[in-house]
């Protein structure tokens, strides 16, 4: 049996809520993306075009910085959960994925969305862990069973 590390970022605790459902249901560690500057309900305002969260979307070079570094070196498959920004992954991903070493390992990405889905984010992900295997992933809503993410996970 493959280790696994479900890594997310949830800025409202609905990503969260679905990462803490799969790692239970696919026996894996759970590892929280956390910036080092925690985002005020300010900062998420995505109408406000100076807010923190669309100032960082609008600069594909932006890294927000995180509150610690991930472990990976144990793992064969990182499960990497986040909201949906800008039908993309939030910046603080991309510093996840430079965080680290990902090569050899299988990273699959998971979203929750009001309804937008993964768009390029495997493409850019592949991009940010060159030597990774990156899958396409998966939008989840909060209310999936613990059944479908067990099965969800058993592919990778």
């Amino acid at each position: 049996m493959k280790k696994i590390l479900v890594a997310y970022f949830s800025a409202s605790g609905v990503t969260e809520k679905v990462a803490e459902k799969l790692a239970q249901a696919a026996g894996a560690d759970l590892f929280e993306i956390k910036p080092e500057q925690p985002y005020t309900k300010a900062d998420l305002n995505w109408m406000d075009k100076q807010s923190r969260s669309t100032v960082e979307m609008k600069d594909r070079n932006c890294r927000p910085a995180m509150a610690e570094k991930p472990k990976i070196s144990d793992y064969e498959v990182i499960l990497v959960g986040f909201p949906v920004w800008w039908y993309r992954e939030p910046s603080i991903i991309d510093t996840f994925l430079e965080s680290a070493d990902f090569t050899g390992k299988t990273v699959v990405p998971f979203c929750t969305s009001g309804g937008s889905g993964l768009g390029d984010t495997a493409k850019n992900l592949q991009a940010l862990a060159p030597g990774a295997k990156v899958c396409v992933g998966k939008r989840f809503s909060v209310l999936t069973s613990s059944e479908d993410l067990k099965k969800w996970a058993e592919q990778f």
